[in-house]
Formats: C-alpha cells, sequence, structure tokens
C-alpha cells in the first residue's frame, strides 16, 4: 500500500468513528427523554411523507409547534389525505397532527393554485397597507379559498384585525387564524 491510501484508509478510519461516537452520544442523550426539537418533527415528518408512496409529499406544507404537527396543501384523494395523518401520527415525540389537508383533483389543481396565489398576494397587501398590522411577522397561505394565517402577534387585537382584513379580500371562503400572541 502506498502511503496516500494508508492517508486516506485513517482518515475514513477516524471520520468513521466519530460518527459513531456521535451517534452513541446522542443515543444515550435521547434515552434520557429530552425534548424533541419542532424543527427536528418537521423535518423527520417531510422524510416519511416523501417516503410514502401512498402521498405525494411535496405536495404537503409541514409546521410543527410544540410536539403539534400541522398539515397544509392540497393532495389527489381522501387516501391520501388520511395516509399522511397517520405517517404523522406514528412518528415518535408527535404529540397531535392537525390536518388541513384539501382534497384537489389533479386536473383542477393548477386553476385553483392560480386563484390561491392571486389571494394571497392581495391579503399580503393589504396586511401591507395597514400601519399596526405589517409590523407583524406572520405567513400567509391559501388553500382552496382558506386563508391560514400563522405566526406571532403582540396582542389579541392585532390577531384579530388580520383575521378581519384577509377575510375582506375578495374570494376568501374562510380564515383560519392560527396566531400566537407573544407573552
Amino acid at each position: 500500500m502506498n502511503t496516500r491510501s494508508v492517508r486516506t484508509l485513517c482518515a475514513a478510519l477516524v471520520f468513521g468513528g466519530a460518527l459513531i461516537a456521535g451517534s452513541v452520544y446522542a443515543l444515550d442523550k435521547a434515552n434520557e427523554k429530552t425534548p424533541i426539537n419542532d424543527t427536528w418533527l418537521t423535518a423527520k415528518t417531510k422524510i416519511a411523507l416523501a417516503a410514502d408512496s401512498r402521498v405525494k409529499g411535496r405536495q404537503i406544507d409541514v409546521e410543527t409547534t410544540q410536539g403539534v404537527v400541522l398539515l397544509r396543501g392540497k393532495v389527489d384523494s381522501e387516501a391520501a389525505k388520511q395516509a399522511s395523518a397517520d405517517i404523522a401520527t406514528r412518528l415518535d415525540g408527535v404529540k397531535s397532527v392537525k390536518n388541513d389537508l384539501e382534497v384537489v383533483a389533479p386536473a383542477a389543481r393548477e386553476a385553483m393554485e392560480d386563484k390561491d396565489d392571486a389571494i394571497t398576494t392581495h391579503v399580503k397587501e393589504q396586511i401591507a397597507k395597514d400601519t399596526n398590522l405589517k409590523k407583524a411577522n406572520i405567513a400567509v397561505q391559501t388553500n382552496a379559498g382558506v386563508v391560514s394565517l400563522t405566526g406571532e402577534v403582540r396582542d389579541l387585537m392585532t390577531s384579530a384585525n388580520m383575521s378581519w382584513t384577509a377575510r375582506q379580500v375578495a374570494g376568501v371562503k374562510s380564515v383560519k387564524n392560527d396566531l400566537t400572541v407573544k407573552e
């Protein structure tokens, strides 16, 4: 064996040993019942959805707050909607699953997504016009005409005004206010 091969082999052994040691350390820490991070649960859920052939994971948006997984987006069938919730529920660390997936036939999806994008844009524009609301850091998403508001606001009145502003936009069927008030 030449010197280069020996160096490569040694580097691989050191790197592999570090990976194994890190995994054992993480496993030991996981056994101590450490709380599972919401970001980790979101990533784990997205990976599980992408790996399952019953659903198209790219169609599903995943958010996690305090162990509660929120599924949003459009799926092809009721079976895919149920499978998505089942997949998320079975993951370690998930306390509960809120399934807000919409069942939309693939043929109708493109037209609906165009309308949803326009509604989202209009809601954001209306929020930006209000000096009190534009300061809030919120996310706006629309699925089948239902506007979802997520994020954190400073008080309950701001949350109510966000809902009212979104509801006034043409094409909005309803508003789901998932805003939390800062403590």
